[in-house]
């Protein structure tokens, strides 16, 4: 059964920024590997999209969800065009998935219904529910010692209205640590602008963060909290996932909109925006984008697909030689090889 959807506030609160010109794709952001436009896809049952996030289970299976709560699966080796397996229902909207070491299980930031846990049978548990101080639950890592770090990417509006965040442009979000002893859910870091992807250091000292409202990469040391700014990003990174190097791959749904930032000393003007519709409002850019970093921030390879063929990639994930993509729009995953 679905879980009600939350009503969001009918009125931003902006604040004035200074502008902000978006850097162009060039240099080692260069679109000169554009193998995303050649992706194998592979279907979400008819009617199924939104696959935002994507992993590969202890079974060797690529695990991902859809707008209308379901957990789907495929063989790592399926062919293009295969369709996937029920796995799960959670009734929310599954966002970011992990696998949970303690027994094969997923653990499953649902936007509607906070942190699960889905057992190797496919039974939904709720870890931390959606009352207070879980608003919308995102993307998580998980540490050697069971606990669960996750964002909550904005106190403010559900995911069903996370453009009237980033027009907001306020700290609305935040860094969350689930102790599974306990059942406790502590804040790690707030003060974040719509934080989303998020992995651990090999060593566990520190996340690797993304805030996709003000298109950044932070380390956010633990256990303390302190939030450090590695890098400013040509593009909105949404979902992190580290290769198990000291290195990570960032999901980049859209190319930096100059039309959103240019709103940014404007804030009446971005108030009016966010009561228009959809269909009118700034749009991210129909475009692919991956990056490959290391742990400060530094860019080692892009892949592209300038046509969009696969757009608005919000999940990355490297499996051997073969990388998993998601989409929060898509209908299904995509798959390339990294050779």
């Amino acid at each position: 059964m679905a879980v009600p959807r939350p009503r969001a506030p009918l009125l931003i609160r902006p604040v004035r920024e200074p502008a902000t010109v978006p850097p162009p794709l060039t240099g080692p952001w260069a679109p000169e590997d554009t193998r995303l436009d050649r992706a194998d896809l592979l279907p979400l049952p008819a009617g199924g999209h939104g696959p935002e996030d994507v992993v590969v289970d202890a079974d060797g299976r690529v695990v991902s969800g859809d707008e209308g709560g379901r957990l789907w699966w495929w063989p790592a080796d399926a062919p293009a065009g295969t369709r996937p397996t029920l796995l799960a229902e959670t009734g929310g909207r599954p966002l970011g998935i992990e696998r949970d070491p303690a027994d094969g299980g997923l653990l499953v930031c649902d936007a509607y219904r906070g942190l699960l846990r889905v057992d190797p049978a496919g039974v939904v548990h709720e870890l931390t529910g959606t009352a207070p101080p879980v608003h919308l639950a995102d993307n998580a890592a998980v540490a050697s010692d069971g606990t669960v770090y996750f964002t909550d990417s904005s106190d403010r509006f559900p995911l069903s209205h996370w453009k009237r965040d980033l027009l907001e442009h306020r700290p609305n979000g935040r860094v969350l640590a689930y102790d599974r002893r306990t059942g406790r859910t502590d804040v790690v870091a707030d003060g974040l602008y719509f934080p989303n992807g998020l992995a651990l250091t090999p060593d566990e000292s520190a996340l690797m963060l993304a805030e996709t409202a003000t298109h950044r990469l932070l380390r956010v040391d633990l256990p303390g909290g302190r939030a450090t700014v590695l890098t400013d990003l040509p593009a909105y990174p949404d979902n992190i996932s580290a290769v198990g190097d000291g290195t990570y791959w960032v999901a980049l749904p859209s190319p930096r909109l100059a039309a959103m930032e240019r709103l940014l000393p404007h804030p009446r003007v971005r108030q009016l925006v966010a009561l228009l519709p959809g269909a009118v409002q700034p749009r991210p850019r129909r475009y692919g984008l991956v990056a490959l970093v290391d742990g400060a921030g530094r860019v080692l390879r892009t892949l592209h697909g300038p046509s969009g063929a696969y757009p608005m990639v919000t999940g990355v994930r490297q499996h051997g030689r073969r990388l998993w993509l998601g989409s929060l729009t898509a209908t299904g995953v995509a798959r390339v090889d990294l050779d």
